[in-house]
């Protein structure tokens, strides 16, 4: 199990924000029930410590897989490379909220992963959910994918934040992550994409101070509440709710500590 916190406790700034951005992009990764290798713990100690820039932590991490004898654990080599694209975007502040962004982000992170990476998935999709019982959350029609990204993005642009307080923030907050992650632009990599991308747009907001333990603990339970804010079915009382991915957010822009467990999210534990 890896752990930065000596890191992000001794105070050196520069440190510990490296380290906090290591471990959300280790811990991202177990949305997809994805575990990294102890190497990649080696480098990401190697960068934070200041032996290696990001750069030379990349190149270790695609030599490493280069001259692996077996490649058999594809999963653990997508976590690795992954789990170091995200910090590399997480550690830089070049960032712009547009459409173009989000793409941009995906094809980032799964370059030489997925033969689809920054590319709007053609088909549509399903995904069985356990917490839904083995049924799916409706995703848009990939027909309708550029327009909805576009509208999502540009209503979000021109929102205006002056009149709301802090919690209503995060409500509106919630409204968005929540029907941007609906989407589902690509055939895969969407969460952890659009994680990336909240991110970096909570710190272009001012939230730059945010509790980062909440991605690298509790990225599982973010996945499950954008899911139980997308999924409803009527015919069994089972209703959108955003209370779920609410609690994460205030945990993470307010610091509050609210239990968030899995088997809440269970459409059969319902109150």
């Amino acid at each position: 199990m890896y752990s930065f916190e000596e890191y992000i406790r001794e105070g050196e700034p520069n440190k510990a924000n490296k380290a906090k951005a290591w471990k959300t992009a280790i811990g991202l990764q177990k949305v997809d029930g994805l575990d990294t290798s102890e190497y990649l713990i080696s480098t990401a100690k190697q960068n934070i410590e200041g032996d290696i820039t990001i750069e030379d932590a990349k190149q270790q991490i695609n030599n490493y897989y280069s001259n692996l004898p077996q490649k058999d654990d594809k999963k653990t080599e997508e976590a690795d490379k992954v789990s170091v694209r995200i910090t590399e975007i997480l550690s830089n502040n070049a960032f712009s909220f547009s459409p173009v962004e989000y793409i941009s982000i995906h094809r980032k992170l799964f370059s030489g992963i997925y033969d689809f990476a920054g590319e709007l998935r053609s088909f549509n999709i399903s995904k069985k959910e356990w917490i839904l019982n083995g049924e799916s959350v409706l995703y848009a029609n990939f027909e309708s994918l550029k327009n909805s990204l576009e509208y999502d993005i540009q209503q979000e642009k021109v929102f205006n934040y002056s009149y709301l307080n802090k919690t209503e923030i995060i409500e509106h907050l919630a409204e968005f992550l929540s029907n941007l992650w609906q989407i589902h632009a690509f055939a895969e990599g969407n969460t952890r994409t659009t994680a990336v991308f909240f991110i970096k747009y909570l710190q272009q907001l001012g939230f730059k101070d945010v509790n980062n333990n909440l991605f690298a603990e509790n990225s599982w339970y973010f996945r499950n509440a954008l899911v139980r804010a997308n999924y409803q079915n009527l015919n069994k009382g089972i209703h959108k709710t955003n209370k779920y991915i609410l609690k994460f957010l205030s945990n993470l822009i307010n610091k509050t500590d609210f239990v968030l467990k899995n088997i809440d999210l269970h459409i059969d534990n319902q109150e």
